[in-house]
């Protein structure tokens, strides 16, 4: 028996068909979203989702995946198995019919699946598909059985290879180099998924091996989610105990944890069937609405709130708010094929219903924290009246006599923003080389000095009134938070230019962390970069040439002396020590430059990013700052 005490029969008789595997290798990325890493890890979750759905389903309690040396990867359930009986009709086994046929599976009618989260139904045919060869392996009714395939198609029938007391199934396939473009599995990627599928089932043992490096780890939180909002929570001042609610109305299950501390920011997290729901949904709408609703309600009622002071908004209720909310429902609707928005229109009305009578009860019977939640938020409300003002000196309208550019910025002379790019450049220094290097044709530059606001450990109103980040804030054009607009951004591109050094990455990670949190979009469209200048200056004679890492300096150096030459080695210790012409050529020429792009991956990874930098606990932040640079994604522009 799995975490989950509940069983459900699943025999041949439950798996439907409903089309074949036609056109998934001619167009693949339609079925998981590109043929790069995302599309890889797509089909490894794929995999592993179908071990979750045994686990949701009362049958399974371990999943063990492993990453072999040769590329390939294998998971493993202790689960019913999937059926080997031949499905009435087709003739055909039930696994073998699940691994060759697009839409076939338990998950449909209800039948061997109460609660899926391999949704669409596509997810192992499509890996079978996508993969130069697969393995599957079923443990059931005594016996163990084995069938391989290539490319979709099996290349043995079904062949029982011996008796077993255990039950469950092992796949293992190996994607096809032809098809993907992606090859390597990252473990930190599928390290985040895993851990979220263990606090999502609690008591679940998810043990992951990684045999090109022989490391292994094990994920197992007891606590479940009331664990994960703990754990976000950890270096943050506390305003209550995380408040936990499970729920079951009409076949669906809402559990939610929460809990509020001092920071001015919101950090909730949605899944659906333990699917990260990252752009949110009716679930999280039906959350949102009973939170702000039984707050206000209770500040009334109670007297914190007089008759005639302002409403307080949803803004207002989830300052400082981390909270998870879970759904199991039999039969969500998604948008789009990445299963990131939950769509089903009830959900929304039962789950404000349902957290909304929980928590107008919990703020009755907790008094105490209920006066310090419902102070928090007022205090935001005064804040944000506060920072309505600022923002409005800080908007840049289409008219630009209404509100002037900065004066520092060098705007450049193409009008048109799918053309243009900004670099924000570190030092006055830097910023003068800057600024006579450039092709001022398509390239602006905005130098800033001084430090830059901590903008986790700032209110709003405070960091309008930041002359830095007010600049960037015009320049950019695009507004912010919840006004942001990404049409209106007057630059294509916003690159980072700072120092290598510490400073420099100190200064470049509070930039980041403004971007993610007040201009999100920015990133998510794959438009803030870090400018990658040369670490060394190697000339030999007339001859020069840049590294821009130790090891390629060595090489360089190793050429050098091979060929007779004598290098002499520079280290540029800040942009300010080249000319114009250096930076142009090294730096900001797109013909020659390296740009890093900046993504983000999911909500909580990012999420953890910032709370290492920004946290209390100051040995993560600074090791943090220090690597940051050399860890986002390579990028040649």
């Amino acid at each position: 028996m799995g975490p989950n005490q509940t069983t459900t029969p699943y025999g041949a008789e439950q798996i439907q068909v409903l089309e074949g595997l036609e056109g998934v290798r001619r167009r693949p990325a339609m079925y998981i979203g590109s043929t790069g890493p995302d599309g890889l890890h797509h089909l490894l979750y794929e995999v592993v989702d179908n071990s979750v759905d045994e686990a949701l389903a009362g049958r399974c309690s371990q999943i063990d995946i492993i990453l072999h040396k040769d590329g390939s990867a294998s998971v493993s359930d202790d689960g019913a198995g999937i059926p080997v009986d031949p499905i009435p009709k087709i003739g055909k086994p039930a696994v073998e019919v699940v691994l060759t046929t697009l839409h076939s599976g338990g998950k449909f009618g209800g039948g061997g699946y109460k609660i899926s989260g391999g949704l669409h139904g596509v997810g192992v045919s499509v890996v079978n598909a996508l993969s130069e060869w697969l393995e599957v392996e079923v443990w059931r009714d005594g016996k163990a059985w084995k069938q391989r395939f290539a490319r979709g198609k099996k290349t043995t029938p079904l062949q029982p290879v011996g008796a077993t007391r255990k039950t469950g199934t092992r796949v293992t396939f190996k994607p096809d180099p032809e098809v993907m473009t992606a090859a390597d599995f990252d473990v930190e990627t599928i390290t985040t998924r895993l851990d979220d599928i263990a606090y999502l089932n609690k008591g679940l043992v998810i043990r992951l091996t990684d045999e090109r490096t022989d490391k292994e780890q094990t994920f197992k939180h007891a606590g479940g989610i009331v664990e994960l909002v703990q754990g976000t929570n950890r270096t943050k001042t506390k305003l209550s105990d995380v408040m936990h609610m499970t729920r079951e109305r009409d076949g669906t299950e809402v559990e939610i944890a929460l809990q509020y501390n001092d920071s001015y920011l919101e950090h909730t997290l949605t899944y659906v069937n333990t699917i990260p729901t990252t752009e949110g949904g009716t679930h999280l709408a039906g959350f949102r609405s009973a939170l702000t609703r039984a707050i206000n309600d209770y500040a009334r009622r109670s007297g914190i709130l007089k008759n005639g002071e302002v409403t307080l908004t949803g803004d207002d209720v989830r300052e400082g708010l981390t909270a998870v909310v879970s759904l199991k429902l039999p039969e969500p609707q998604f948008e789009g094929q990445t299963k990131t928005k939950l769509g089903n229109t009830e959900v929304k009305g039962l789950v404000e219903s349902t957290f909304g009578d929980w928590l107008t009860e919990w703020l009755h019977t907790h008094p105490g924290d209920a006066k310090r939640i419902v102070s928090k938020a007022l205090t935001a409300a005064r804040a944000r009246e506060a920072a309505k003002q600022a923002r409005e000196l800080v908007r840049r309208k289409s008219a630009l006599d209404v509100s002037p550019l900065p004066g520092v910025l060098a705007d450049c002379v193409e009008r048109d923003p799918d053309k243009c790019e900004i670099y924000i450049v570190e030092g006055p220094s830097a910023g003068g080389s800057a600024k006579q290097g450039r092709d001022r044709h398509f390239q602006a530059i905005l130098p800033i000095q001084g430090k830059i606001l901590n903008v986790e450990k700032a209110r709003e109103d405070k960091m309008v009134g930041h002359e830095e980040i007010r600049a960037i804030i015009t320049a950019l054009g695009t507004g912010f938070g919840e006004k942001f607009n990404f049409d209106e951004r007057r630059y294509d591109r916003v690159i980072i230019m700072c120092d290598a050094d510490v400073d420099g990455n100190h200064i470049r990670t509070l930039l980041l962390t403004f971007f993610y949190r007040y201009m999100r979009p920015l990133i998510e469209h794959g438009k803030v970069y870090i400018a990658q200048p040369p670490l060394y200056l190697v000339k030999n004679g007339k001859e020069r040439r840049y590294a821009y890492s130790d090891e390629e300096r060595q090489v360089i150096t190793k050429d050098v002396e091979r060929k007779g030459g004598k290098p002499e080695v520079q280290r540029y210790k800040g942009l300010g020590e080249m000319n114009p012409e250096q930076l142009w050529e090294t730096t900001m020429d797109p013909q020659t430059r390296t740009l890093l792009r900046i993504e983000v991956e999911d909500a909580k990874a990012a999420d953890e990013i910032f709370i290492k930098l920004m946290g209390e606990e100051v040995e993560p932040r600074r090791d943090f700052i220090i690597k940051y640079a050399r860890e986002v994604r390579n990028l040649d522009i």
